[in-house]
């Protein structure tokens, strides 16, 4: 007799979970973006040289791990912010480049490009009532070519893929920005760390490719 009650309420806490989960994930995701904004404009202000290959792959991977390790703990949200904030000294050096080329034009238009992603993807991952689990193995195979790409083009260095790689990290970016949002929604995703995490990656590889993507096409003309 108290089993409906019992399953009405446990519904509910599951719901307010979700919501939580999905509250602090953008709260934080507003926080890194905002911080990475401040952090490359100080890059750019003092021209810092972009990173090396061997500081950027270190860099990247390494707080990574450490965040993912860390995201049930105080210690998670201290390696979030050095995670966004070394990804937004790696804009600004970019961000002087296409400023030094008179390509500035093409920064607001990659952010507003990323924004509109962005938007229009978590949008349709909160509204829809389609199972998007089906992305999982899609987004496998994306990562396991876009890896093969990229060592590929450490080497080739050739404008038509680097333009059809951006492409392609648009689409997996995408994707990943769907499945996680889906994923909160749906309680797949309980740590708002690394749900923050996911999306921010998304988000700065949009926008990295977008901007490469505007740049040779804006170089060509």
């Amino acid at each position: 007799m108290n089993s409906p009650m019992f399953s009405r309420t446990a519904s509910q806490e599951s719901a307010l979970q979700t919501n939580k989960v999905l509250r602090n994930t953008y709260a934080l995701l507003s926080m890194t973006l905002l911080w990475s904004a401040v952090v490359a404009g100080v890059s750019m202000a003092m021209n810092l040289p972009r990173p090396g290959l061997i500081i950027m792959l270190v860099g990247f991977y390494g707080l990574l791990f450490l965040t993912e390790k860390n995201r049930d703990n105080s210690m998670g949200l201290v390696f979030t912010f050095l995670f966004t904030g070394f990804l937004g000294y790696t804009i600004g050096p970019i961000l002087n480049m296409y400023v030094g080329a008179g390509m500035g034009d093409v920064i607001l238009t990659a952010l507003g490009g990323t924004a509109l992603a962005f938007m229009g993807a978590s949008a349709y991952a909160l509204t829809t009532k389609r199972d998007l689990s089906f992305l999982n193995g899609m987004l496998l195979a994306g990562f396991v070519v876009l890896l093969v790409g990229m060592v590929a083009n450490i080497f080739l260095q050739m404008p038509l893929l680097s333009l059809a790689m951006s492409g392609m990290f648009i689409l997996f970016s995408t994707g990943v920005i769907l499945l996680t949002t889906q994923n909160i929604i749906r309680g797949g995703e309980t740590n708002y760390i690394s749900a923050t995490i996911s999306l921010y990656v998304s988000i700065y590889n949009i926008f990295i490719s977008l901007l490469s993507i505007l740049g040779i096409m804006g170089s060509d003309d």
